[in-house]
């Protein structure tokens, strides 16, 4: 059952299907180690890992439960280890869509609140912690606490974004997005250098509600940063076909690729034949599972990194910063040849609610890159960069990061997360490998 198996790991529903929540608090049963929430597995870093052998890990998915849905206001109630592809597959044909949604729909419900997720539409929805009406968390005590912006404010803003580092969340409510079509309009357009790029991106905004780009991050010179930008809306009800759209991985990696097969040869000729192949303007209808989940469409993707791995940096730099950090970060990717045929980038909104949320009005740049014995001196460069920007990492992502750089970034705001978990005894009670490392817990 367990991917862990030295370490204590159970599960508690807490008969939740029937909207009732057990007296009593089973981590008060668990006295042992710390507690770490797990979901379904899929984080990039160290944020599910625990940080000691006697941790005790808590396994949400066994409480999947839609315990409540309001047809007429759009909001359910549905348990914490519920994930993003049932609510797709049960929501989707009733014209309901989560308001925002990550780069994968194998995530649980109470992983997106603790990561406070953001999409494609963050320019428009912000991250979902802001869909987020309340929340039923276990910190230990005798019974679950109820948190919202009216009710216990501070505990419900640190969770949004707090890494299950404010206690084990059991349900919350979401308000869905009522929707015309289960079907997108998506509409592609080339740009020629990161400057155009970026110029696309926040024309676009105004008339696209999912914008998203994918970059070149190899070339160099005049064609620095240049790649294709997606935009995409729900379809109006004329527009889609009249069936639903239905999740399917139809490929997969049996076996792992060897480490050579990623080199910057490869890679260069995979983004220079994928650039040629879009054409601005190009409109067609399409499925959310293309639109939204693309990498979940083939199975153990990740094998194609080879035994090594990857890492995925991720940064947000404010729009006052302008452009040059964004430029900077691409030259020093080019520069060094460290291939990737994923890099992103994105506009963003204003900054989450939550006390540690990671987005803030600027531009994001996302990119994956192999693990290599340069890995943590490169990331440690890139983190220069963006801490002179006045930006930060995205934790859901970050592997490399230490507890310097992290101080630096967040300064106040981690003084603040800190104090909050100290004021009703978390600290301590809930850690994980990604808390020790830069957290130092």
């Amino acid at each position: 059952m367990s991917d862990y198996p030295n370490h204590d790991f159970f599960s508690w529903g807490g008969n939740t299907a029937r909207g009732v929540l057990r007296k009593g608090s089973p981590l008060g049963k668990h006295t042992k180690g710390a507690r770490l929430s797990v979901g379904l597995g899929r984080s990039y870093n160290d944020a599910a890992l625990p940080a000691r052998a006697s941790d005790v890990l808590l396994n949400t998915t066994e409480d999947d439960n839609l315990q409540s849905f309001d047809e007429a206001s759009g909001v359910l109630n549905a348990s914490a280890g519920i994930s993003l592809a049932t609510l797709a597959k049960v929501f989707l044909p009733r014209g309901f869509f989560v308001p925002v949604t990550p780069g994968t729909q194998f995530v649980t419900l109470g992983g997106a609140i603790a990561s406070d997720v953001h999409g494609k539409n963050h320019h428009r929805a912000g991250t979902i912690g802001r869909h987020i009406r309340s929340l039923v968390l276990d910190i230990g005590r005798d019974a679950p606490l109820t948190c919202s912006r009216t009710q216990n404010t501070d505990l419900f803003l640190a969770t949004l974004g707090g890494m299950g580092l404010t206690g084990h969340i059991l349900s919350a409510q979401l308000a869905m997005e009522p929707i015309e079509s289960p079907w997108i309009v998506e509409n592609n357009a080339r740009a020629d250098n990161v400057e155009e790029f970026l110029e696309l991106l926040q024309s676009n905004a105004e008339h696209w509600p999912f914008t998203v780009g994918w970059i070149d991050c190899l070339s160099k010179g005049r064609a620095l940063g240049r790649g294709v930008l997606m935009r995409g809306r729900w379809a109006k009800a004329t527009e889609g076909p009249k069936t639903v759209p239905q999740f399917s991985a139809k490929m997969s990696l049996p076996v792992t690729a060897p480490n050579w097969a990623l080199g910057k040869l490869s890679v260069r000729m995979f983004n220079e034949s994928y650039f040629r192949m879009q054409h601005t303007g190009s409109e067609r209808i399409a499925s959310p599972y293309s639109f939204f989940y693309p990498l979940d469409a083939v199975r153990s993707w990740n094998r194609m990194y080879g035994s090594r791995g990857f890492s995925q940096y991720q940064c947000v730099i404010p729009r006052a910063a302008g452009t040059q950090p964004i430029v900077e970060i691409l030259e020093k990717l080019a520069s060094t040849g460290d291939a990737s045929f994923l890099c992103v980038l994105k506009d963003f909104g204003p900054c989450g609610d939550g006390t540690l949320s990671f987005p803030m009005k600027g531009t994001t740049l996302a990119i994956d890159l192999p693990n290599k014995a340069h890995s943590a001196e490169l990331f440690g460069q890139l983190n220069r960069v963006t801490i002179k920007s006045g930006g930060r990492i995205y934790l859901a992502k970050d592997s490399y990061t230490t507890a310097k750089d992290f101080s630096a970034m967040e300064g106040a705001r981690l003084e603040q997360f800190q104090s909050i978990r100290e004021k009703w005894g978390l600290r301590g009670r809930f850690s994980s490998a990604l808390s020790r490392r830069l957290l130092g817990e």
